[in-house]
């Protein structure tokens, strides 16, 4: 016996939200701090619910790594923590350089990439930062 169901909750509300192409973020109203992942509670007070916003997508590179990989297979790429304006932190890759030009310290650009209906928070090098 094979049951579906749809998933529920704040990861399925964000990847819902992502697949439509937009990126959002939670806000928690009683101690105004961002969160990121979505969560059910604040993890700063504790209080639910949650609401979601817009963030500016604005960030900077806390830390970078490149995945090396043969060309056949895609060739490398880069992994990186970026914090965003808002004091959260994700991980993500930017994706207009090569892996090895990015660097920590870097202003980035947050956008929504759909692949086949998935969406995914990648990152652009700020105008002035890309090679």
């Amino acid at each position: 016996m094979t049951e579906t169901s749809t998933p529920t909750g704040a990861q399925a509300h964000h990847q819902s939200v992502l697949d439509q192409g937009r990126f959002l973020i939670q806000h928690c109203p009683d101690c105004q701090k961002h969160v990121y992942f979505p969560r059910e509670l604040c993890p700063h007070c504790g209080a639910a619910p949650l609401n979601w916003v817009a963030p500016t997508g604005h960030g900077t590179v806390y830390a970078v790594t490149t995945v090396r990989r043969k060309a056949e297979a895609g060739g490398d790429f880069n992994v990186c923590l970026v914090d965003l304006d808002e004091g959260v932190r994700l991980m993500s890759r930017v994706d207009n350089l090569a892996p090895q030009a990015v660097r920590i310290g870097q202003r980035v650009k947050a956008r929504v990439q759909v692949n086949e209906g998935r969406g995914l928070v990648v990152f652009d090098a700020e105008k002035g930062d890309a090679a």
